[in-house]
């Protein structure tokens, strides 16, 4: 059987599965809509959550990030673990206990204003269709290489599977749709990182390999070796400022607590207690994935290096013809992948090899090398958006192609496909459904049409996930980053705007209905201009991206914690210039804070 076709028969299984819990677990009611009913075992919500949360980023860009940014990579596993202790001890408890379905819905009701609301509505669409287009262009990206089409016609099917059971199920549908994709997504993650490992440095644990030897030097030294030898800076060396890499954590942590389409998931669970274990369940599943992946991440670029030239695994002459790959004789999953457009190989200097190296090295002696060998420039990268070369490598293929360039069983590529395809679209059916949510019950039932019938908010949540599929494929198809950055950047909307609104509202009862809108207001529009400023969404960027430019040194990825701190000095001074918050709000926050029994959801 070939690969293309165990890889149908394996994602269609899994397709199969996803969409029988879906018409099993389909919501009849909003509160099954928005919340599953809020009946959900910890155990199991723990595991949902955990699929809900690691998206296209965790699964295909993360360890892809890592690869290429080696050290500097780490903040993404340090920013978006870190968070999940933060929403474990900060917000979960508490917000469970208020009992409201959305995080728009606390909000009014802690700050005691519809506009309020609005203005947390406005936030959480800004975050979630930020977020959700990483989701999507991940989704093309996995469709587009197991289906054989560009990345337009792989998005379009993926966009049509999560408007099935997305609109359908509704949070009752994802919640056990996506304990079914954790596992197949937890599955296809570590088979192939356990084999690579084996395979590398005889050890099966991922996590153990990445200390382990290759030949008489530790791996770790070994890939240093190889990326320095084709002029690119040291594995194990950052590139990142200190307070660049503090900016990025801290970023990545609060905006995991004010992620909106995780906060709803400990609403899903019957009591406050089980909102704690549900997060510390979340963090375990969790962890499974986040410490295999900085051996996924540097395995990755071991093989890719080494597979391109091979006198790296062997001490030859790097710079000897025979050396690099022959063109013609490239291995099939390159093939394979340049159909998708995200490697290219373009043959500059006519040798019919393909030279793959840093052509903008600091490092004289090797480029003077490189030039007498007839290197003409890097040869590997893929094709941009314009139709020219790009002379990098597209990070975010670097998972799925891994266990094809470790020359894997079919199988196990096929199941990297169906994990692939698992992490994409669970977390942007959590994304659509918040937005759905935002729209029908925060706007629609709670402000704009108070009468509404049950059946018509439920209609009205289906259409709000309908039209939001529409604009998350269009977000996807036109990304302003690769899809780990895209997500971060998500990550920083969600620290500047409802995070600190969100703690404010928690444990500072003075906190006012003014200085609540002002800083939400305040730290969404700084962090979203920085943003579109040097990365460009729907427009081209007004400044070029690099250290130079950036605000003390902060990067786009970071900037949400400036965000949050003009956030926090914006609400406290407007809230001293105004009217004082009433007294039974402070009352009702200070009962908040006491865990003495849960609230029972209710729909206003």
């Amino acid at each position: 059987m070939d690969l293309k076709t165990l890889t149908f028969i394996v994602v269609g299984l899994s397709f199969a599965l996803y969409i029988g819990v879906a018409i099993w677990a389909r919501a009849g009611t909003t509160k099954e809509f928005y919340i599953a009913g809020g009946g959900v075992h910890p155990v199991i919500n723990g595991m949902a959550t955990a699929a809900d949360w690691m998206s296209a980023a965790s699964f295909i860009s993360m360890a892809g990030l890592i690869a290429f940014l080696g050290y500097g990579g780490s903040v993404y596993l340090m920013g978006w673990t870190g968070g999940y202790v933060l929403l474990a001890v900060l917000l979960a408890p508490y917000l469970r206990k208020f009992g409201k379905f959305t995080v728009p819905e606390f909000i009014g009701d802690r700050y005691y204003s519809n506009a309020a609301r609005i203005v947390a509505v406005i936030c959480l669409i800004f975050i979630s269709f930020t977020y959700v287009a990483g989701q999507m262009r991940g989704v093309g990206i996995v469709f587009s290489r197991f289906l054989e089409v560009d990345i337009t016609t792989g998005l379009i099917v993926g966009m049509g599977l999560v408007f099935f059971y997305a609109v359908l199920g509704g949070m009752k549908g994802i919640t056990y749709t996506q304990v079914a994709q954790y596992c197949v997504l937890i599955f296809a993650y570590t088979i192939p990182a356990v084999f690579i490992s084996l395979q590398l440095t005889g050890n099966p644990l991922p996590q153990l390999g990445l200390g382990s030897s290759v030949g008489d030097m530790g791996f770790l030294t070994k890939l240093d070796t190889v990326v320095t030898d084709l002029g690119f800076a040291k594995y194990t060396s950052g590139d990142k400022s200190m307070i660049d890499v503090f900016c990025i954590t801290l970023a990545l942590m609060a905006g995991t607590a004010g992620l909106p389409h995780v906060i709803v998931r400990f609403f899903t669970v019957p009591k406050v207690h089980d909102a704690r274990i549900s997060a510390g369940w979340a963090l375990v599943f969790i962890a499974i994935l986040y410490t295999t992946a900085p051996a996924v991440g540097a395995m990755a670029r071991y093989n890719l290096h080494t597979t391109v030239n091979s006198a790296l695994a062997t001490g030859g002459d790097i710079f000897a013809p025979e050396a690099s790959l022959e063109g013609e004789t490239r291995p099939g999953w390159m093939k394979r992948w340049e159909a998708t457009g995200l490697i290219r190989w373009d043959d500059k200097n006519g040798d019919g090899r393909i030279q793959y190296y840093n052509e903008k090295s600091k490092d004289e002696a090797f480029l003077a090398k490189a030039e007498a060998a007839g290197w003409k420039g890097n040869e590997l990268g893929a094709t941009a958006k314009d139709g020219s070369f790009e002379g990098k490598v597209d990070r975010d293929i670097m998972v799925l192609a891994n266990p094809e360039i470790a020359g894997l069983p079919d199988w196990v590529i096929a199941l990297v496909a169906a994990g692939g395809i698992a992490a994409a679209l669970s977390t942007a059916a959590g994304l659509l459904l918040v937005i759905s949510s935002s729209i029908s019950h925060d706007l629609l039932k709670g402000i704009f049409a108070r009468n509404i019938s049950e059946k018509g908010e439920l209609m009205a949540g289906r259409l709000a996930a309908a039209v939001a599929v529409l604009v998350a494929g269009y977000l996807g198809y036109n990304p302003p980053g690769f899809v780990a950055e895209v997500v971060a950047f998500a990550f920083g909307l969600a620290c500047a705007s409802l995070f600190p609104t969100i703690v404010m509202g928690i444990f500072n009862k003075r906190m006012n209905m003014q200085g609540a809108i002002a800083g939400m207001l305040a730290g969404l529009v700084f962090t979203m201009g920085y943003i579109v400023y040097f990365k460009g969404i729907f427009i081209e960027p007004m400044a070029k991206n690099e250290a130079a430019n950036w605000l003390f040194g902060i990067s786009p990825e970071g900037i949400g914690v400036v965000g949050a701190l003009l956030n926090v000095t914006v609400a406290y001074i407007v809230s001293k210039f105004t009217a004082p918050c009433p007294e039974h709000i402070q009352h009702l926050v200070e009962g908040i804070r006491y865990p003495r029994g849960a609230a029972t959801a209710q729909a206003h």
